[in-house]
């Protein structure tokens, strides 16, 4: 199996990126000797969990930094940050004998491979829901995990050590090591510039991850590397020895390609193998724009240019404002050569600028492959990348690029992304809304601490919970601080804003439903009525009841159509006994068939003409008149049906003397006058108030009138006459 392995970096801004990891790093003498002996008493017997020992392991990260121009200080810290775990108080030793950079630098890195491990057992046991949003998560919280940069630069040489070490022992690295090689800490490479680290990584992941594909195009690739590095390098002598000759001050640079950004060509773009053309690749970099087209020209005079893979990017840049010249040509053996040719001005804006190398080469909409450049983080690395390329102190100027996140983690190393100062509140509202309703208490780390407790990056979060129940309202007060999360605050204020209407809906259910006992139609069921009064649902009905913006004396109408008053003649019902017209008359009632009979208007209902009526035969009281829809009288007549008899009422007297007392029940929304103002209706129409009940609940009245009445249709008139009274929602007859 071929390896092909990253030859030295060609741009980037790595000198910038290691002097300023390096300022936080006071100088110590001897600090790389006095390190590697503290550890060494810890770490030379112990083994990773890749079966490396700890300290050979140790070592090759220093030695990794210290390609990359790393100091010796920081060297140094790959030590302690492996000793770290086996010290008590790791802060306190660290700093008493190295400083507390030192100090800050072990803790936060030992914390940071703690969380990762989590991540990747979790991801191992498929206990992350979304792994690409999992992947995301880790990838952004590596940056936003440390203070500064030598967190990440430590464990981005600890990775690429870890996939070398498997590579030299010839054994398969764990998939979601791999993985999470490819996926973040090359990206990530990338990103901060580091060329030669991406590039290995992403070969030696890719060779762990998919071994067959990566002999396939190990032996497509019909040169050895070394071979293919010698003509490229001897293709760009060339090149810039002529171009020089021409007057053209060239900087040209070799790019050879590696096995895994040919395959992400072949599969993003579906090349086949012989239509890769940038396996060998040249960068010229010259002064000024016209420079750019006559190096393109000599070029093309030199070589045979394929003219289906010209790109003019300067006339017509891309809209992240990437400019350059890209051909494609042959040399004299047929092999494809990609060219690129632009300014100094323009290779800074690509290699520094917002529009980074791995902006475009990341796109995903027009690119290939690749993790889309767009969003609020990526416009903070491309900040972070122009820091990079001033030579700013990146251990200050760092802190504020991701201040506004953090990222914690559940009991099954799910990463969670929150605000800064986010509470366990708003942990658990992220994870479920319900969660959040019925959050309690919360363990950090292990610990119990109150819910108004600001969360740290990296930390572990238990929620306790209640089997049910909601938010407080203390919750939504700035001042306490519980929440910072928008969305969370949002939830608990729809779960009050819900009660609300729980509470409106219980009270018009409470309306409806005693409306309904008292016109004994409590057999009707409620999503019937709803949707004969044009509701979808019930609640929706018993909400605006509740509001009050919905009378009941629309549902009365709807049980009780008001009906056509009966002409005179027909008060007599006409009920004829058997044999002929024998019977009596009492209390102006008719009694048919049975001679001379008590008879007595029930209470329960207390008729009056013209009311159906009928009689029910008593133990000692004679016949009690009730009105056929009288509950009472059903019961009575199912239970004992030999007891009724026929009745009908006798003509009206002459003098219309005859007076019958009916109830009357009036609901309204309690007010001073209320009383005064119904009685007021009774007298002007001459009907005597003879008893009055009132009661009031929580604002509305309830008001029975007993009142004189020589028939029941004129009744009818008089209650239409008292619910147009200010406040009075309905008033029936009992």
């Amino acid at each position: 199996m071929k390896r092909e392995l990253a030859e030295p970096a060609q741009g980037g801004p790595v000198p910038e990126l290691i002097a300023a990891t390096e300022q936080a790093l006071p100088h110590q003498a001897n600090a790389l000797a006095r390190a590697r002996s503290f550890a060494e008493p810890f770490i030379a017997g112990e083994t990773l969990d890749t079966g490396e020992n700890t300290l050979a392991h140790a070592d090759a990260v220093a030695a990794i930094l210290k390609s990359m121009g790393g100091s010796e200080a920081m060297q140094a810290a790959s030590y302690l940050v492996y000793a770290c775990q086996h010290l008590n108080k790791p802060q306190e030793i660290i700093a008493k004998a190295f400083g507390e950079s030192y100090a800050a630098l072990a803790v936060e890195t030992t914390a940071l491979v703690r969380v990762q491990r989590q991540a990747r057992t979790a991801e191992e046991a498929s206990r992350v829901d979304d792994p690409k949003a999992q992947t995301e998560n880790v990838r952004k919280m590596l940056l936003a995990f440390s203070r500064d940069l030598r967190v990440v630069m430590l464990r981005l040489a600890s990775r690429l050590q870890t996939l070398r070490f498997h590579a030299a022992q010839r054994s398969a690295a764990p998939p979601s090591v791999a993985r999470e090689a490819l996926s973040v800490f090359a990206p990530l490479a990338n990103r901060l510039g580091i060329w030669q680290l991406k590039w290995e990584m992403e070969d030696l992941a890719f060779r762990f991850l998919e071994p067959q594909t990566y002999k396939e195009v190990a032996r497509l690739l019909d040169e050895k590397r070394v071979e293919r590095e010698a003509f490229v390098e001897q293709l760009r002598q060339r090149l810039e020895a002529e171009l020089k000759a021409q007057g053209i001050a060239a900087q040209v640079q070799g790019r050879p390609k590696h096995i895994y950004s040919i395959v992400k060509k072949m599969r993003g773009k579906s090349l086949d193998f012989a239509k890769v053309f940038d396996v060998r690749a040249l960068r010229v970099i010259v002064p000024e724009v016209r420079d750019c087209y006559a190096a393109l020209s000599w070029v093309h005079q030199e070589f045979e240019p394929i003219t289906s893979e010209f790109d003019d990017y300067i006339a017509k840049p891309k809209p992240n404002g990437y400019q350059s010249l890209h051909t494609v040509v042959r040399d004299a053996a047929g092999r494809p050569i990609e060219i690129q040719i632009r300014t100094q001005a323009m290779h800074e804006h690509a290699e520094h600028g917002v529009a980074a190398h791995w902006a475009y080469k990341e796109a995903g909409a027009k690119g290939y492959s690749g993790v889309a450049a767009a969003g609020e983080y990526d416009a903070k690395i491309a900040v972070l990348r122009q820091l990079l390329a001033w030579e700013r102190d990146l251990a200050g100027a760092s802190d504020g690029l991701f201040e506004d996140r953090i990222y914690v983690l559940t009991p099954q190393a799910a990463i969670v992304d929150l605000p800064r100062g986010a509470t366990p509140v708003d942990f658990a509202y992220t994870l479920h809304t319900n969660l959040g309703h019925r959050c309690r208490g919360a363990r950090v780390d292990g610990a119990m601490v109150p819910l108004n407790t600001p969360l740290q990056n990296g930390q572990t979060v238990v929620i306790v919970a209640a089997k049910e129940g909601g938010p407080s309202r203390d919750w939504l007060n700035p001042e306490l601080g519980f929440l910072a999360s928008h969305r969370a605050k949002a939830k608990v204020r729809a779960w009050f804003n819900e009660q609300l209407r729980h509470e409106t809906v219980a009270r018009g259910r409470e309306l409806v439903e005693k409306l309904l006992q008292r016109e004994g139609r409590t057999a009707l069921k409620h999503g019937d009525l709803a949707a004969q009064l044009g509701f979808k649902t019930a609640d929706d009905l018993f909400f605006v009841v509740g509001k009050d913006e919905f009378s009941l004396r629309n549902i009365e109408t709807l049980l009780n159509p008001p009906e056509a008053p009966l002409p005179p003649d027909e008060y007599l019902l006409l009920k004829k006994a058997k044999g002929g017209e024998k019977g009596a008359t009492k209390g102006g009632v008719l009694v048919v068939g049975v001679d001379s009979l008590m008879t007595q208007l029930a209470r329960c209902c207390k008729p009056a003409p013209p009311d159906r009526i009928a009689g029910f035969v008593t133990r000692g009281k004679g016949v009690s008149i009730h009105r056929t829809d009288c509950s009472n009288f059903r019961e009575m007549a199912a239970r004992n049906g030999e007891r009724v008899i026929e009745v009908e009422w006798g003509r009206p007297r002459a003098d219309g003397a005859a007076v019958y007392p009916v109830d009357v029940s009036v609901e309204a929304t309690d007010r001073q006058g209320l009383l005064r103002d119904i009685s007021e209706v009774f007298a002007k129409e001459k009907m005597n108030v003879i008893g009055v009940q009132t009661q009031s609940v929580k604002g509305t009245a309830w008001m029975t009138f007993t009142v004189e009445t020589t028939d029941s249709q004129r009744l009818v008139r008089v209650l239409g006459l008292v619910r147009e009274v200010t406040g009075v929602r309905a008033a029936r007859r009992r």
